[in-house]
Order: structure tokens, then C-alpha cells, then sequence
């Protein structure tokens, strides 16, 4: 049975409308895992903390593919470059957001209130967090392993042109592994909710390799 790691995003959680559809279309021929990746806390977001927690599941499971949805998949291009060689799917991945949230920000106050769609209401978090995505430079080189970009041309939080300029990079470098592909949702926005079914049928051919 195919292993799937599902790493969620920001002000998300394991039980977010997109794991659960994917778990469905996927069905018992597939193990979905997918981590509360709130660590320590969402008040106390650090990076580094999710990324440990990420890759100690992903030494436990040995996925055969793990997914990473918006800042999920910068956990995964991180857990990626510390040993783990599954194939990625990546779905809409936050490139350059740390540092429009800290220009949204910049008059806020610390800690940060906003909301949190996984909670259903305003929380706070502290700016330490979006310091610090901010320097995260992950997706300047591409993985070793076979990865699949998702991203929508609508999508409203990350830069469309961005990350089909990163993948542009990824490719003129002569190191993205075969089997890697960019994915254009035409209609796509940022939570891509609508196109699980595509996003499932993308992991399933990441899972087979091809």
C-alpha cells in the first residue's frame, strides 16, 4: 500500500477540507499521513520545529510520495534537502511569502492577530515566525528527487509568475531529477480545493513513478 505523507499549510491542520477529499479519492489502496504540523504551538509557530517534526514522521512512515500544500511545501522541499528521497508534489508553494507577510504586517502589532481558518477564529502568533520565513531560501535549488509542482493561475496569496520563474530556474539548472513536471490549474486559486481530483491523480502517478 503507497505511503503518503501530507504535509498541510499555514493556519491549517490534519483535518483540513483538502486532506480529506484527498483521502477519500484516494481511498483504502492508499495510506494518507498527515502530521499536525502546529508545533510548538500555533501562538509559537517555529520553522525549524515543524520541519523536525515533519522529518521525524517521514523517517517512521518511509513515504513513497509526500505533499506539501503552501507553506507545506517548503517543510517538504527542507525535509527533502535532510535525506528523505520520495517524490514531492508540491501544491501552490509559498515562495516568496514570508516577505509580503511581513510587509502586510509591518504596522502590527507582536504578537500578530489574525485568523485562523483551522480554528474558525482570530489567534495570535508571533512575528518571530514571519521573521523567519522570510529568510527561508529552500526553493533556491531544486530537490534531488522527482517533484510535481500544482499551482493555479488565480491564485490570490502566492505569485503565479514567481513559482513558474522558480521552476524556470529549477529546469535551466540541468538538476531537476526526470519525471519532474509543472502543472498549471487554469482556474486554480490558492487552496485548489476544487481540483483534488487532479491533485490526487498527480500523487498517484508520483506513487508509481511515473
Amino acid at each position: 500500500m503507497p505511503s503518503i505523507l501530507y504535509l498541510h499549510g499555514f493556519a491549517s491542520s490534519p483535518r483540513g477540507q483538502k486532506v480529506e477529499q484527498l483521502r477519500a479519492l484516494l481511498g483504502p489502496g492508499h495510506e494518507l499521513v498527515a502530521p499536525d504540523l502546529n508545533v510548538p504551538s500555533f501562538a509559537k509557530l517555529d520553522f525549524e520545529a515543524v520541519v523536525d517534526h515533519a522529518l521525524e514522521t517521514a523517517r517512521e512512515r518511509r513515504p513513497d510520495v509526500i505533499v506539501g500544500s503552501s507553506l507545506g511545501a517548503l517543510v517538504t522541499l527542507t525535509v527533502a534537502s535532510r535525506g528523505i528521497d520520495s517524490p514531492l508534489v508540491l501544491l501552490a508553494p509559498a515562495f516568496g511569502l514570508g516577505k509580503r507577510w511581513l510587509e502586510r504586517l509591518a504596522t502590527a502589532d507582536d504578537p500578530v492577530t489574525l485568523f485562523n481558518p483551522a480554528l474558525g477564529r482570530d489567534a495570535e502568533i508571533h512575528r518571530a515566525f514571519f521573521e523567519g520565513k522570510a529568510a527561508i531560501t529552500i526553493e533556491q535549488d531544486p530537490p534531488a528527487a522527482p517533484v510535481t509542482v500544482i499551482m493555479g493561475r488565480k491564485d490570490e496569496s502566492v505569485s503565479f509568475d514567481l513559482v513558474a520563474s522558480t521552476w524556470d530556474t529549477w529546469e535551466r539548472s540541468g538538476r531537476l531529477a526526470a519525471g519532474s513536471r509543472f502543472v498549471e490549474v487554469p482556474d486554480g486559486d490558492h487552496r485548489l480545493v476544487e481540483f483534488t481530483g487532479l491533485i490526487a491523480g498527480e500523487i498517484r502517478r508520483a506513487a508509481e513513478g511515473g
